[in-house]
């Protein structure tokens, strides 16, 4: 489980659990994986009993290119954490929308044990903490790569829900460009 969830577990801020990490007071092993810090010993590829799947998406097949790099860019930060990569699944289609196949089918295979994506947003647009929670009851895990999201929760809500209304008002192509240029003209409004 990620330092976020343990502190709203233990009724204690995010802020106090990263200084206690950071200060090396934490109760609980922890580990830095990228920019998110996990509670709890890291499961390796020996230890575990089930498979480590690579999960890599893009929107469209003119992206095709891009698919290639994050495969090789998770594959290799993979390897760098002792994982042993056991499959790599690829797939071109929105994350609006719930007809991924092969999205569904990774879901549903109860031998994955890890999926590893790049971003949590090529894993699923919409609700991929709901997703981590159940795989998380099941005893399976996602791991991020790049965690670069932006931590306070009601601006990462706002970025979806902009993002889903532009692509309902100007296509899903360019929504996510559109819903980040919004939240940063609102943002900048507010620091002025």
């Amino acid at each position: 489980m990620n330092l976020k969830e343990w502190a709203g577990r233990q009724g204690v801020s995010c802020a106090t659990a990263r200084a206690w990490f950071r200060a090396g007071k934490l109760p609980v092993a922890a580990r830095k994986v990228g920019g998110l810090v996990l509670i709890g010993e890291p499961v390796t590829a020996e230890q575990g009993t089930g498979q480590t799947v690579v999960y890599a998406r893009v929107s469209s097949a003119e992206q095709r290119p891009d698919l290639d790099r994050q495969v090789a860019r998770v594959t290799e930060w993979s390897t760098g954490q002792h994982l042993n990569v056991d499959r790599v699944v690829t797939e071109v289609g929105s994350a609006f929308n719930g007809h991924r196949r092969e999205f569904l089918a990774l879901l549903a295979d109860p031998t994955v044990s890890t999926s590893v994506v790049a971003r949590r947003d090529r894993f699923a647009r919409f609700g991929a903490q709901d997703v981590q929670a159940a795989m998380s009851a099941s005893g399976r895990r996602l791991l991020v790569v790049d965690p670069a999201e932006v931590d306070d929760d009601l601006v990462g809500d706002v970025t979806e829900i902009l993002t889903s209304l532009c692509a309902r008002a100007y296509g899903r192509r360019a929504a996510a460009d559109r819903a980040a240029r919004a939240v940063a003209a609102g943002t900048a409004d507010e620091s002025s």
